[in-house]
């Protein structure tokens, strides 16, 4: 999404439809390794980074947020100046780096690829950029901070200037410490070596040191060895140092500063039959965090109670499910992701079928319920036939916890506001996102592509992932 550049309507958007940096040739197949697989802000929305399958991280920095600026300036100088803050950010490239690169595992003869699962931003000392990067196994701690760096630079010499070198010697020359003898015709011959070497520096190129900036990243940190699984969450924590990881089984409990160890706060038992889906702590209170399961449970635990965390937790469940029950009821309530709202007491999760938001303080049921495609509850044989049962969806809120936004089928994004209604509004990730919807029809194949920029790349089975983010309650849409 850009602004347009028509001065008649300067607060006009354009949409644009990609999965990938850069432009596309006409023609050109996509990379898999060129196709987004996460996108994150930082709190202040004054920075975004995202993860692509080839393993590479990309930041960019809202350059219209003027946060810097609000922050030193005295407000008599701000109404002096006049400033207008633009409506909509603009996010321009900042730096990118090689976060994961593919390795194989001997132990288990597996193939580890380099795809980013998530980024977390960390907090931010001295104008630095910490970032926490993830794969399948292994998570790493980025620093990237702006400096100047000194290149050396060529440059052509004009003939009536000589080089830095050639004046030294000049003056040395004439300051005495090798005096010419020109009683004994030495002169001439002095003025001679000066005039040649000053008709070879017209052919010659000095080489001249500059400053340039540049922002390069370091891996501070590598925390590997703990997850038998894929992870599928990293969250950072309230109080600026710890963070936590997640795979199907386990929840482990970090130290930034400590590497080679960690904490295994929730372990669940395979004869349990549940597996974690997504994880993530409270907004302000370090102690709490909240994960969800395979079977339709968020639970909040308290780490104050327990060392471990499998016990004394919250339940929240929704008991009265719509719908009767059958042998698909467990598989479509399994919660592929979940959201602390800021005000940090209600949480968004997203099932197969339905967005809800949840109240902390009432564990019974969701206070909303929002229906996503309902028209597929019929077909749910197909689907469970063809896998597409299990594919899985994320969600996000807006900064004031009024809007939420979730994915569909068919490149379609679902957004709804809280307290108007339950049919919320839906927008198709294309070339044309304004034109009518056409209404579903017959049982249809699933799409293998996302437009006609990546027909032919998706294989079979492969979910359609469309992302909305909010950014200080402006709307920033990333498909």
């Amino acid at each position: 999404m850009a602004l347009s550049s028509d001065s008649s309507s300067p607060s006009t958007l354009e949409w644009k439809f990609s999965q990938i940096f850069g432009e596309n040739l006409p023609g050109e197949d996509v990379q898999d390794i060129d196709i987004i697989s996460a996108v994150e802000f930082d709190k202040k929305g004054d920075f975004l980074a995202v993860g692509d399958r080839g393993g590479r991280v990309v930041i960019f920095e809202n350059k219209a947020g003027n946060h810097d600026l609000l922050d030193h300036t005295s407000r008599s100088e701000l109404e002096r100046l006049d400033l207008v803050v633009p409506q909509h950010p603009e996010f321009h490239y900042k730096t990118e780096f090689q976060s994961h690169e593919p390795e194989f595992d001997y132990l288990k003869s597996t193939e580890i690829e380099e795809k980013i699962n998530e980024v977390q931003w960390c907090a931010m000392p001295n104008g630095s950029l910490f970032i926490l990067s993830a794969n399948d196994k292994t998570i790493k701690l980025w620093k990237v901070k702006d400096h100047k760096v000194k290149k050396v630079k060529e440059m052509n010499v004009s003939p009536f200037v000589s080089s830095e070198n050639s004046l030294m010697a000049e003056s040395s020359f004439i300051n005495g410490k090798h005096k010419p003898n020109f009683a004994n015709g030495y002169f001439l011959e002095w003025t001679e070596n000066v005039a040649n070497s000053m008709s070879t520096s017209h052919s010659r190129h000095d080489k001249v040191p500059c400053s340039a900036d540049a922002t390069p990243a370091k891996c501070r940190k590598l925390y590997a060895h703990a997850h038998d699984f894929n992870i599928n969450s990293i969250s950072m924590n309230s109080d600026g140092e710890t963070f936590l990881s997640g795979d199907d089984l386990r929840i482990n409990l970090w130290n930034l500063e400590v590497s080679n160890q960690c904490f295994n706060i929730i372990d669940t038992k395979p004869e349990s039959m549940e597996d974690l889906t997504a994880a993530e702590f409270h907004p302000f209170h370090c102690n709490l965090l909240a994960y969800s399961s395979s079977r339709g449970f968020i639970r909040v635990v308290d780490m104050r109670q327990s060392a471990l965390c499998d016990h004394n937790a919250m339940i929240w469940k929704d008991v009265e499910s719509h719908g009767p029950k059958s042998f698909f009821t467990e598989i479509i309530a399994s919660i592929s992701d979940l959201n602390f709202a800021n005000d940090g007491r209600h949480i968004l999760s997203r099932d197969y079928m339905n967005l809800k938001l949840w109240d902390m303080h009432m564990d019974a049921r969701p206070v909303a319920t929002y229906r996503i495609h309902e028209q597929l509850r019929p077909k749910l044989f197909d689907l469970y036939n063809n896998d597409a049962i299990f594919d899985k969806f994320d969600c996000c809120l807006s900064g004031d916890g009024l809007h939420f936004a979730t994915g569909s089928y068919n490149n379609r994004l679902r957004i709804f506001s809280n307290g108007i209604g339950s049919q919320g509004l839906t927008m198709e990730a294309s070339k044309n996102p304004y034109r009518k919807l056409q209404a579903q029809t017959s049982r249809r194949a699933r799409r293998s592509s996302l437009s006609n920029l990546t027909r032919g790349f998706y294989r079979q089975g492969h979910p359609i992932f469309i992302f909305i983010f909010f950014l200080n309650g402006r709307s920033v849409y990333f498909s």
